[in-house]
């Protein structure tokens, strides 16, 4: 039964890191005293893996970081939850996918071990991260990610703004391009909230709601607290 948390955003306006949702991941967590942090989203690995583990230090969770090596499949096949940190998407995607550790995550995720995605490490869990926000620094093998749910999920979701003066595409004409070209359903996740999946149940949690996107049909709003199993 895989068991995911998949928060749009790590930070919340005028709150600390992980702050406005630390109260859901230690309930979905529950006896996890230890987990497998992968920082390669952002450049400076270990900075980021030394705020992350003193955030969960507060929690009484140890954090071991991930390095970006094969050798590290070993780590995460042992790993009593795994956590994906955001940044940029492209560049969490190739350094997985260049060091096998892509495949490593899948299995031990699929086998039950709790996954934990911020941003950019809810982008991979998709089947692809075709519907990510992140400029393309490098390119990846292909856009090929997780696949541990069958939708695609856009993070940061901001809703069309009618006072704005900016005239380019927002971010809904975005996703209505994605789906002329591809037949897939996308969730935009707005700031605050996150998924959580327990096996066959999916539900959106957070203090507001989410939109949801199909091929040739308006976007469906979704209240907080919704269930979403028919996703899956």
């Amino acid at each position: 039964m895989m068991r995911l948390f998949l928060l749009s955003n790590s930070t919340q306006h005028g709150q600390g890191y992980l702050d406005h949702a630390m109260p859901a991941v230690r309930d979905f967590l529950g006896p996890v005293r230890r987990l497998v942090f992968v920082p390669f989203a952002l450049r400076d690995r270990e900075a980021y893996t030394a705020k992350v583990r003193a955030r969960f230090e507060k929690e009484g969770i140890e954090v071991q970081g991930l390095r970006a090596e094969a050798s590290e499949a070993t780590a995460v096949a042992s790993a009593e939850a795994v956590f994906v940190g955001g940044g940029n998407t492209f560049r969490l995607l190739d350094t997985l996918q260049r060091t096998g550790l892509l495949d490593a995550i899948r299995r031990q995720a699929r086998a039950g071990a709790p996954y934990l995605g911020a941003s950019a490490g809810t982008n991979i869990a998709a089947p692809t991260i075709k519907t990510t926000n992140d400029m393309p620094i490098v390119q990846p093998e292909s856009f090929d990610a997780l696949g541990l749910v069958p939708f695609q999920i856009n993070p940061h979701y901001v809703d069309p703004d009618p006072s704005s003066r900016h005239m380019g595409e927002t971010r809904e004409e975005r996703l209505r391009e994605f789906l002329e070209e591809n037949d897939a359903v996308v969730v935009g996740l707005r700031e605050g909230t996150w998924l959580r999946a327990e096996g066959r149940g999916l539900r959106l949690e957070g203090p507001r709601g989410a939109r949801i996107f199909r091929r040739e049909r308006e976007p469906e709003e979704v209240a907080p607290g919704s269930d979403l199993d028919g996703l899956l």
